[in-house]
């Protein structure tokens, strides 16, 4: 017979009812969560529970739902922290100024300085050409060499402010002669040219050779021309350059330009440059309406003076369009437009904005980046990469390369004073080629940047009916004077180039960088992946956290029963068990006939129920 058990059925009166009521244990508490949760199947599991195979099927079935519900979690947050974007499209049709053109006359001009080096040069390629291709073909080279040496006396770009200033100690090397390499499995029609590089000790030998012969003999003419040119001082002023030695006539949107609408600057390869609308900030240039009429149309003068023929092998003007302070870096970007024929440009402006962050690496005007940039022009990657080679250069190999501007306190290279400076050279920029050099690493892409596309159509220009009264026109009003006088119409045409540069439409297409699994998608995603599996929300998850944390409670609380019970006066004794009780389904009480009766603890019912 069971003892009376205080607020049991026969203690009558009724139950006395705690603050906080909890389970009398664990199979209560499964049970009561099995019948009132809102996820669906788990009250399958107490109402088969008098059937074991239903109650397996079940508890299987639910077990296989949340591991698939969870390798979906999983794979949602790989794809969220693999943070990939999706592009979006726009059309803006604000409006907009016209972008900055550069153009070149492709036409290097001499130094008067290192005018004896330059011709020494072109005497060794002309021994060059001999070795590799017979006599004939450094002929011509020899009569242009001869023609040219009167006129560049007269042409050159004379230094007075340095002319107690000499380059008499430098003399270039013969250590660098070009060779022809064949592969003994190929034969003799299929050799290689190019020229050796060793480091100062004289070792670690290679040869930087090309298929061509005449990449290989202008690779090498570029090397040699700038350890002559970085003879010249830092601080050397430029010639004087008249506009009009390259532009003819200049209009903008039907209106002459003006002088301060075009800055001055000259290229070691390059010649003589022009920037149109350099700042972006003159009202002058704002785009009014699409097409050719409202463009920048331009007569330039194509003629080439062949100061240096192996340095520029291209007739005619390099153009190129870009943003606006920004440096035009025509050796990487850009057209040329032929001589005799009129060249009409569209453009189309596009916008890249990039998120950055987690999404890509990007800055927005270059202040975040480690790379002190050694252009006076906005932050471009291109600017960024010659910076960072540039310091690079100086660290490594003791001296910059002549086509980039140097840092503080360095010199330009030149093999009298550094004699492995082009074996340095070599090897870092085909690191840099090949992405081995960190610089990819610390110049990340401008969030912002213009991008221009163009499409171009030709015509020859002038015609054959039109080209006397054209060289007329341009005689007298802008003092054109054709070198080419013959009857030829051909012959005529090769001094001159018209270029028109215009809007194709002012609508600019935007292109946006967007999250392709924001944190709202992903928690939209978790919860349809959730309603797939157990047919619940929200409220459903707080169920089971209010189940673990129950589970935990009663666990702390057996704990400390048993702890109770083995600190006792009367020893340890059984482990009691825990059941409902008859009076309370919330409490817990000893089983009759575990234990000795009256022992503290263990005859007592244990009113766990109730605290």
């Amino acid at each position: 017979m069971e003892p009376e058990l205080p607020g049991g059925e026969g203690g009558g009166e009724a139950a006395e009812e705690g603050l906080i009521e909890f389970y009398g244990s664990f199979k209560e508490m499964f049970e009561f969560f099995c019948k009132n949760s809102t996820i669906h199947g788990t009250v399958r599991l107490v109402c088969s529970g008098r059937n074991r195979m239903k109650t397996a099927f079940w508890t299987l079935l639910l077990l296989a739902s949340l591991a698939m519900l969870y390798w979906q979690f999983a794979l949602m947050f790989s794809q969220f922290w693999a943070y990939p974007v999706v592009l979006t499209m726009s059309m803006d049709s604000e409006p907009k100024m016209f972008p900055a053109v550069t153009i070149c006359n492709l036409d290097p001009s001499r130094f008067e300085l290192v005018s004896e080096q330059l011709e020494q040069l072109e005497l060794m390629a002309e021994e060059s050409l001999t070795f590799l291709y017979g006599p004939k073909a450094s002929a011509r080279l020899a009569r242009l060499r001869d023609r040219n040496r009167d006129r560049d006396r007269d042409g050159a770009i004379r230094v007075q402010a340095w002319a107690n200033l000499s380059s008499a100690g430098f003399r270039l090397s013969h250590n660098f002669s070009l060779v022809r390499m064949w592969d003994p499995g190929a034969g003799r029609k299929h050799s290689r040219v190019g020229f050796r590089l060793c480091n100062s000790t004289g070792g670690n030998c290679f040869y930087t050779s090309h298929p061509s012969g005449m990449d290989a003999l202008l690779e090498w003419f570029h090397f040699h021309y700038m350890n002559v040119m970085a003879q010249l001082p830092p601080g050397l002023p430029r010639h004087p350059q008249h506009f009009q030695d390259l532009v003819y006539s200049c209009q903008y949107d039907g209106e002459p330009c003006r002088p301060s609408d075009h800055v001055h600057f000259h290229h070691p390869v390059f010649g003589s440059c022009y920037t149109f609308n350099s700042k972006g900030t003159d009202p002058f240039w704002a785009a009014t309406k699409p097409g050719i009429p409202y463009g920048l149309s331009l007569i330039l003068r194509a003629e080439q003076k062949e100061h240096l023929p192996l340095l520029s092998t291209v007739a005619g003007v390099k153009v190129m369009i870009h943003s606006h302070n920004q440096t035009p870096f025509l050796e990487h970007e850009g057209f040329h437009i032929r001589p005799g024929i009129a060249t009409t440009i569209g453009i189309r402006q596009d916008q890249v904005n990039r998120l950055g962050g987690n999404y890509g690496r990007c800055t927005t005007d270059g202040a975040d980046v480690a790379v002190e940039l050694l252009y006076n022009n906005s932050y471009t990657l291109q600017a960024c990469l010659h910076s960072c080679f540039q310091r690079a250069m100086v660290q490594r190999c003791g001296c910059g390369y002549f086509y980039y501007p140097l840092p503080a306190g360095a010199r330009y290279c030149d093999y009298s004073r550094q004699p492995a400076w082009g074996h340095c050279f070599y090897q870092l920029y085909s690191r840099l080629r090949n992405h081995r050099l960190d610089c990819f690493q610390h110049c990340p892409k401008p969030c912002r940047e213009s991008l221009y596309k163009v499409s171009a159509g030709t015509a020859k220009w002038p015609s054959a009916k039109s080209q006397d009264w054209v060289r007329q026109a341009l005689r007298h009003q802008n003092g054109y004077n054709s070198s080419s006088s013959s009857s030829s119409s051909s012959s005529s045409r090769r001094d001159i180039a018209k270029v028109t540069i215009f809007y194709r439409q002012l609508s600019s297409q935007a292109v946006h960088e967007a999250p392709l699994l924001s944190e709202n998608l992903l928690l939209s995603s978790m919860g349809s992946q959730w309603s797939l599996w157990f047919g619940s929300s929200v409220l459903s998850v707080v169920e089971m956290l209010e189940l673990l944390l129950d589970t935990l409670v009663l666990s702390l609380l057996f704990c400390l029963q048993r702890l109770r019970a083995r600190s006792s006066p009367g020893g340890p004794g059984p482990a009691p068990e825990l059941s409902p009780a008859r009076g309370n389904p919330r409490e817990l009480r000893e089983e009759p006939g575990k234990g000795p009766e009256g022992a503290p603890g263990l005859g007592q019912e244990l009113e766990l129920g109730q605290l």
